[in-house]
């Protein structure tokens, strides 16, 4: 899908990562989308508009412009841009406000008003405008929230910097995870690294087994489709057991049809999204919600 016309960006600011980015990073909805596929959610505030399709949370909109759109017995308050891109897709019964303090489904972690796989895309989006270069030097970082130098990072560090804008930090979860369940990270010595285990692929798949909600890890389960802002682990070696690769899918597809992962795959790459998933299998899936 090409961006979409009008406005240059989303207009949203997250509590995420790197807000230098927010006026760079703009969503597309589905290309040919219809009314009958979308449905919309005021936050409780009034101040974001979240587009589903599908059921699915696909687009945030800024609420408070000078553009009005009247749906039924709602005035939306747009930027001129977004009206257009809205007008005929929204209908009067697809369209309610969220109660004071009731999170947008399928959940909100950070409380931005922004559904956690969307905050999950946006972070990972922000992390291919960033373009850290590949390394898999070790850094000696921070606690909680450390991360290596912003231009420099490995596959793991574009999934934690993408979780980290839905409000769940790696470092931390996966520390605390170490403590509680030491039989579960048998590659942990001792007490663990708080600097690096988080930024290990099979150190912090235990984690996800153990937190977060799995999901089929077939691509063409019309029961459990891939959907923007799902983890996937990869093996990009058949021959040795377990993943070594992790990645974001993106909202944006290739040209075999299949969505674009969102990763930084090896020395000389940048954070990019790339066309993986015909040719790398994917061994887990994993959703924030």
């Amino acid at each position: 899908p090409e961006a979409a016309a009008g406005e240059s960006c989303l207009g949203v600011a997250d509590r995420g990562i790197w807000s230098d980015l927010d006026g760079e990073l703009q969503l597309s909805l589905p290309a040919g989308v219809t009314a009958d596929r979308v449905e919309a959610l005021v936050s409780g505030d009034g101040d974001t508009l979240i587009v589903y399709v599908d059921g699915w949370p696909t687009k945030p909109y800024p609420l408070g412009g000078a553009a009005t759109l009247a749906v039924g017995d709602t005035t939306l308050a747009l930027r001129a841009g977004d009206r257009d891109e809205l007008a005929g897709l929204l209908t009067a019964d697809h369209v309610r406000r969220l109660a004071g303090g009731e999170a947008p489904p399928p959940g909100d972690r950070d409380g931005d008003d922004l559904p956690d796989p969307l905050d999950v895309l946006i972070g990972a989006r922000k992390a291919v405008l960033n373009g850290a270069s590949y390394t898999q030097d070790y850094f000696t970082i921070g606690y909680p929230m450390g991360d290596p130098p912003r231009d420099k990072g490995s596959c793991t560090d574009v999934v934690v910097r993408s979780l980290r804008n839905a409000g769940l930090d790696l470092q931390v979860e996966v520390r605390r995870d170490i403590a509680a369940s030491p039989r579960s990270y048998p590659m942990v010595k001792g007490k663990g690294n708080p600097s690096i285990d988080h930024r290990r692929v099979r150190t912090i798949l235990p984690y996800f087994r153990r937190h977060l909600e799995a999901h089929s890890a077939a691509l063409d389960d019309p029961d459990d489709p891939l959907r923007p802002g799902d983890v996937v682990f990869m093996d990009t070696f058949p021959s040795r057991a377990g993943p070594d690769h992790i990645g974001v899918i993106s909202d944006r597809l290739g040209d075999d049809g299949l969505p674009l992962v969102i990763n930084n795959w090896t020395d000389g790459t940048v954070d990019a999204e790339m066309d993986l998933l015909g040719w790398v299998p994917v061994l887990y899936r994993f959703r924030v919600d």
